[in-house]
């Protein structure tokens, strides 16, 4: 059964080079609908696979299963709609919030506390503008770990002591001393005080969807921080990460009766703050990219259709060239199922050849975006693997009818080539 098997499909194969050999220019326009099609939907699922992990990735880097406390709901938006009034008086994060909160709370494993203000730097008479400052507590790199390139971060008797030191971004190493390691050691000025540069935040990149962007920041002990800035107008956050064992979901619903109790809200009264989980904005990127996907392969679908009238030209004009030969094999023993199957293999092996050479043109593609944008493009093995299995179907739909129509040709009338 095996070897027959095998057969069919050696014979497809070999008919499908046949069939490309003899008619080229044919052929490849016949397939060229296949190539477009395959073309479309790989490159639109590329892209948008490629944009989606991008952003997935920022997100997982903002920390996870991790809580941010703040009086703004970052789920509302910001369009014309969003409820500003609702947020605007609510009282601001504080970091003797935050000690409360871990003093209660059985699910949380780290909570840290930022505050953040715009602040330009200067350095030997050179003068840096757009640049941010955050003051931290020391477990913030517990909850979002900051990579270094040079020099060292910032210690426990630093954060304890509020020292006035900082850990800069690269972009600012770059700017300001040329190169990450020349600015160990050196201080700065901002604000109207001097700051140690201990260590240089490894390259991020352009962040998409904003996040924390430590390349043009520097970063400071929140002890520090809270002499050069005013706490309340300096966007305090706190951020909250639950246990190995404890859902975000779980951790939520924990610190939303300890945040309440901290608020001295009474059972009367709505929150007066908002637990924004990471998990949410992780899951409502993936629902919004599933429309792009559901867009992509509408368009797509539409080149396939017209190339498979053109596989299906192919093969009525190959059913008909080969009428002498299919009642040959008829006369000598050959199943009609065995014709069938024949021919629905070369069908499907010329549809494959169109999808290989879509694939190159996406790979081309991927790497023009890539060079262009400011993250990978790249094709998955699930979606190369997709390719393929749209190529079967197509070319077996797109055969079925010529195939039949030679496996039930009569013998003795094929043979005359009537």
């Amino acid at each position: 059964m095996l070897k027959r098997t095998m057969g069919i499909i050696g014979s497809g194969f070999k008919m499908a080079l046949q069939e490309l050999r003899k008619n080229k220019l044919r052929t490849f326009l016949s397939l060229f609908g296949i190539t477009i099609g395959i073309f479309c939907i790989i490159s639109v699922l590329a892209v948008v696979n490629s944009l989606e992990q991008n952003i997935q990735n920022e997100v997982k880097a903002l920390g996870t299963n991790t809580i941010y406390l703040d009086k703004w709901n970052y789920s509302d938006g910001g369009g014309p709609n969003f409820p500003w009034w609702k947020y605007v008086n609510r009282p601001m994060p504080k970091y003797a919030d935050m000690k409360q909160i871990t003093e209660r709370s059985a699910n949380t494993k780290y909570a840290a506390f930022k505050i953040e203000s715009s602040a330009d730097v200067e350095y030997a008479g050179n003068n840096l503008s757009g640049t941010n400052m955050y003051g931290i507590s020391e477990h913030f790199n517990d909850i979002q770990p900051i990579e270094i390139s040079a020099g060292r971060y910032v210690s426990d008797a630093e954060f304890n002591y509020g020292s006035n030191v900082t850990v800069i971004g690269n972009n600012i190493a770059e700017k300001l001393f040329g190169d990450a390691d020349r600015a160990i050691g050196k201080e700065i000025s901002t604000k109207g005080k001097k700051l140690q540069v201990i260590g240089v935040v490894k390259k991020q990149g352009k962040q998409m969807i904003g996040g924390w962007n430590f390349d043009d920041n520097l970063i400071t002990p929140y002890k520090f921080a809270r002499t050069i800035l005013v706490e309340d107008n300096a966007q305090p956050l706190i951020l909250l990460k639950g246990k190995e064992n404890i859902t975000s979901k779980a951790l939520k619903e924990e610190l939303t009766g300890i945040v309440r109790a901290v608020h001295k809200l009474s059972p009367t009264k709505e929150d007066d703050f908002t637990l924004n989980d990471i998990n949410d904005f992780s899951d409502a990127i993936s629902s919004a990219f599933v429309s792009l996907n559901i867009g992509g392969w509408i368009i797509a679908a539409l080149s396939l259709i017209v190339g498979m009238f053109g596989v299906a030209n192919i093969m009525f004009v190959t059913v008909r060239e080969r009428t002498a030969q299919i009642g040959l094999k008829k006369a000598i023993g050959a199943k009609s199922r065995v014709i069938l199957s024949e021919f629905l293999m070369e069908s499907a092996f010329l549809c494959i050849v169109g999808g290989l050479i879509g694939l190159v043109f996406v790979f081309l593609l991927t790497l023009v975006l890539t060079g262009v944008l400011n993250f990978p493009v790249f094709i998955s093995t699930t979606n190369m693997a997709l390719a393929i299995i749209i190529c079967i179907i197509t070319g077996v739909g797109a055969g079925y009818i010529p195939a039949r129509q030679a496996a039930r040709l009569d013998p003795v009338v094929a043979i005359r080539g009537n």
